[in-house]
């Protein structure tokens, strides 16, 4: 468990070694500004993961229950954790976060601390476990686990009242030493109102702002599961992007100011960050793929289309945020094929796209690299698709420009561009021009790079590309600078 929930050593060492390689050739080249913890920097090379919402909410039609349903309500006909996970690993996701308990209480293990659970369902005779099966498909096929515990219980007597707390805590632990290693645990503002509360049926309202206690809550997970980053509204590792339809701002900043901010607080700022921002806490944009949250019948032909996923994915990934998309287990206990359908077109069309990188095999030229082209910031570390290598200027040089030659003409539709993380987030802005009729023609700018800038337009065709710093608030740390064509290209008008 100790060695499962850190990152390994040459994970750390590939981090950290261009930093130090930075340092021993000039001098060192500091972050600007926050700059994400080791923790952090695992969670944004994951950029997709999903979402399954599963509980007796499944069997009674209803998005949030009331907290008395029977336990026998719980009863999937064909429970399946692999065709789950497969279907999310078919789709480009790097985990899945289970409801380990939603607000109606039920808890998807045998927890010890309540009957309320599927150990009094009929489901596997009362001995199943979703929390057991989905973790270990996940493990068998190469994704990370992670787990979402409502704060709010409309079950539970003690909610509202210090023994709740207790109780919830008791049920955290269980989660994080009985399932291996978990990759986030994901925590909302759920605060209260009215519920079942061991057949109180009474309405309770809490103060969120210091009801649950979340520092020490949030210590609990760092002890057990420190590698796991925590999810709320307001972070402490990854904060919500303020909606729930898939959207980041532009910009979105992966920093904020911290201070003051709960889970159900204010959502003043989440969607964009704050610039400049005291905290490193990246934007994660949570969607469902249906209408709801729970799996509805009647949600079977509402189902997201492939091109309203592929939005979403450039207006959040693409925005430097992470996508959580929630993709609801039916009353089966299995994918629906309607939401598999759609999933496949989805990642059919990302995978085509990003097939094949059009810079590669390009002549790259900057305008300044720092230590007069040292080897360690030159500019074809930018072609290299590695996260841990990237081109750098002199501290004074803030507006550089870089020019792709292609060597004849390449039409493309989307650029990718990712700054080295662990240096912070220093470009405020940016442009691309297209070499056309002997001049150059901009046709796209932007603000914030970050994690990974999608730039997705109609479609260009040149045999050069510059890309202008516009503005930075360090001297810049680029890693990424790529050119690709959705499948439809083939088929569109040039500009």
């Amino acid at each position: 468990m100790f060695m499962r929930s850190r990152l390994s050593i040459l994970t750390i060492i590939s981090l950290l070694l261009p930093a130090l390689r930075a340092h021993s050739a000039m001098g060192p080249l500091v972050p600007y500004g926050p700059a994400p913890s080791l923790r952090q920097l695992r969670w944004h090379e994951m950029e997709f993961y999903g979402f399954l919402h599963f509980t007796v909410n499944t069997f009674t039609d209803k998005e949030w229950g009331y907290g008395d349903e029977d336990e026998k309500v719980f009863n999937p006909t064909a429970f399946d954790a692999n065709q789950i996970v497969t279907a999310a690993k078919d789709a480009g996701m790097k985990g899945l976060i289970l409801t380990a308990k939603h607000h109606d209480g039920f808890c998807l293990w045998p927890s010890a601390y309540t009957e309320h659970s599927v150990k009094r369902s009929p489901w596997r005779d009362g001995k199943g476990d979703v929390v057991k099966e989905i973790s270990q498909a996940c493990r068998m096929h190469g994704l990370k686990f992670g787990v979402y515990l409502s704060p709010w219980d409309r079950n539970h007597k003690d909610y509202g009242r210090p023994e709740y707390i207790t109780y919830y805590r008791n049920q955290l632990r269980e989660l994080l030493t009985h399932y291996g290693d978990i990759f986030t645990v994901w925590f909302d503002g759920a605060n209260g109102g009215d519920g079942f509360y061991g057949g109180a049926r009474e309405k309770r309202q809490i103060d969120n702002k210091s009801f649950y206690d979340w520092p020490h809550t949030h210590q609990i997970v760092r002890s057990l599961m420190s590698g796991a980053v925590m999810f709320s509204d307001a972070g402490p590792d990854v904060r919500w992007v303020g909606n729930e339809n898939g959207v980041a701002g532009d910009p979105c900043w992966a920093t904020i100011n911290n201070a003051g901010r709960y889970p159900g607080g204010s959502s003043d700022g989440l969607n964009s960050g704050e610039r400049p921002g005291t905290d490193w806490i990246p934007a994660e944009c949570d969607v469902s793929i249906r209408p709801g949250w729970f799996y509805h019948p009647k949600e079977d032909k509402a189902v997201k289309t492939p091109a309203k996923l592929l939005e979403i994915y450039y207006q959040s990934v693409g925005r430097g945020a992470g996508l959580n998309l929630n993709v609801p287990p039916d009353r089966t206990g299995r994918l629906n094929e309607n939401d598999l359908r759609s999933l496949r077109e989805f990642h059919r069309i990302l995978e085509a796209t990003f097939a094949r990188d059009l810079a590669q095999g390009a002549k790259l030229t900057a305008s300044n690299t720092r230590g007069s082209g040292a080897r360690t910031f030159d500019p074809k570390n930018l072609l290299d698709h590695q996260r841990t290598t990237y081109w750098a200027t002199e501290d004074e040089v803030t507006t550089p420009e870089l020019t792709l030659e292609l060597g004849q003409p390449v039409k493309f539709n989307v650029v990718s561009l990712r700054e080295y993380l662990p240096l912070g987030q220093r470009i405020d802005a940016f442009a691309l021009d297209q070499w056309h009729d002997g001049q150059w023609v901009e046709f796209a700018k932007g603000t914030s790079i970050g994690n990974h800038r999608l730039i997705r337009g109609g479609y260009v065709t040149t045999d050069k590309v510059r890309l202008r710093i516009t503005r930075a608030a360090a001297c810049p740390a680029l890693a990424e600078f790529g050119l690709y064509a959705e499948p439809s290209a083939s088929d569109a008008t040039s500009k």
